[in-house]
């Protein structure tokens, strides 16, 4: 069967598969790009996993089946993303994943940028790093230049110091059961799931410290200026976010060379050439619900009542199920699945992309958001998970085209940023 590798420091897109048969869609996508962004066709959340009912090993053997039948050759990469816990770990690496995600956030601060002196003193702990940084400016080559003055270290010690050691911690874990395994490992540190962005100074402090102690650290996620919410394109000024990000990839090459990663990264068809650019071609994006919304399009084309059925279903458990995401949208903004409303509007208003609609249109992507964040209950629901895969066993030519032409539109958005670095 074929085997993951690491990718190290090439740019890389992860390609999510919440399903299990999305991957020859992904790997025509690769196929029709240029080649210059290397592939992860395995990646899945552990989060992800238990909403789907699936396993590390589903994952993992869907996709390279998937490649075994195409015949696909080339460098790919597995990502066991999201992890917080040693039995993450050890599940992901025994199924041969080989790219590390380590997520901390539950050790983030998220006030801690609210705080005053008095109380950023009052919540600090001891930080065995407080005193390297306490009075220093580093000036980054061509890039910022960054003053580490006490409160600004305090603070990043009370937003991140519990999850630097966190971070440590698992990566440890990490390097033990890939040595155990004899295999190879790669890390990347995200902490895009946080309220307030993550500072320049913040950025040096958590990825130094990392180096520092040996991390393999291949890729970090940082929270970014504006918004990036699931499902929809970026919110926010894009010359802005293309500064702070030039900023950080500074920090980055200075460090250790290390690829800044985009979560959320799907539908952001605005700032993929920023990024790319910005980073200088040192990057990763890592996209898993726009998938599933393209296999929703397919049941619309083929299906149409069941796709009216999962979207009632999705307004039903909106509300529930968008407590885990960062969403703004409204059941109130996208209309309800009756029989009164068409199947054109339906579908424009649930999965239309921005960058289909006409400039001036006033069109809201809510419905988008609406179906990403009810994935988990419907593909838990023993009916619709299994009436949709039925229509995707029935469509395989539909979904794949479906498929590539999406992702074709985020592979080449990138690589005209890459064309200018």
């Amino acid at each position: 069967m074929s085997q993951p590798s690491v990718l190290k420091y090439e740019p890389s897109f992860g390609y999510g598969d919440r399903i299990g048969l999305a991957t020859p869609g992904h790997l025509e996508a690769h196929r029709r790009s240029s080649g210059a962004i290397l592939p992860i066709f395995a990646q899945q959340s552990i989060r992800e996993m238990t909403r789907t009912v699936r396993t590390p090993e589903d994952v993992m053997s869907s996709a390279a089946s998937a490649l075994d039948a195409a015949g696909f050759d080339g460098a790919w990469g597995a990502d066991a993303d999201h992890l917080k816990t040693p039995e993450d770990v050890t599940a992901t690496a025994e199924a041969g994943f080989l790219f590390f995600t380590i997520d901390p956030s539950d050790g983030v601060d998220q006030k801690a940028d609210h705080y005053d002196a008095d109380r950023v003193e009052a919540n600090l702990e001891p930080c065995p790093w407080i005193e390297q940084y306490t009075g220093r400016t580093i000036d980054i080559p061509d890039g910022p230049s960054i003053e580490f003055d006490a409160l600004t270290v305090k603070r990043a010690a009370v937003k991140y110091g519990r999850a630097i050691r966190h971070a440590l911690s698992l990566a440890d874990h990490i390097r033990a059961e890939s040595a155990r395994l004899g295999r190879e490992h790669e890390i990347e540190i995200s902490v895009d799931e946080s309220e307030q962005p993550t500072s320049l100074a913040e950025h040096y402090i958590f990825a130094e410290q990392l180096l520092t102690h040996g991390v393999n650290l291949v890729s970090l996620a940082p929270r970014w200026i504006g918004e990036l919410e699931k499902g929809v394109d970026y919110i926010g000024s894009v010359s802005a976010l293309e500064a702070s990000i030039a900023d950080h990839a500074a920090i980055a090459r200075y460090l250790g060379e290390y690829k800044l990663s985009l979560h959320s990264g799907s539908d952001k068809l605005s700032i993929y050439e920023a990024f790319a650019r910005a980073t200088r071609g040192r990057f990763h994006v890592k996209t898993a619900g726009t998938s599933y919304l393209e296999a929703l399009r397919v049941a619309a084309r083929h299906h149409p009542d069941l796709f009216r059925r999962v979207i009632a279903f999705s307004r039903d458990c909106y509300e529930r199920d968008r407590a885990t995401y960062h969403v703004h949208a409204t059941l109130d903004d996208a209309p309800p699945a009756s029989a009164d409303v068409d199947l054109v509007t339906l579908e424009t208003r649930y999965l239309q992309r921005w960058a289909d609609v006409p400039a001036g249109k006033g069109f809201t992507e809510a419905g988008r958001q609406i179906l990403h964040c009810a994935f988990g209950s419907v593909l838990s629901h023993p009916e619709l998970k299994g009436e949709l895969l039925q229509v995707l066993r029935e469509h395989p030519e539909t979904h794949v085209e479906i498929l590539a032409e999406h992702f074709g539109r985020h592979l080449r958005a990138l690589e005209d940023g890459l064309a200018t670095v």
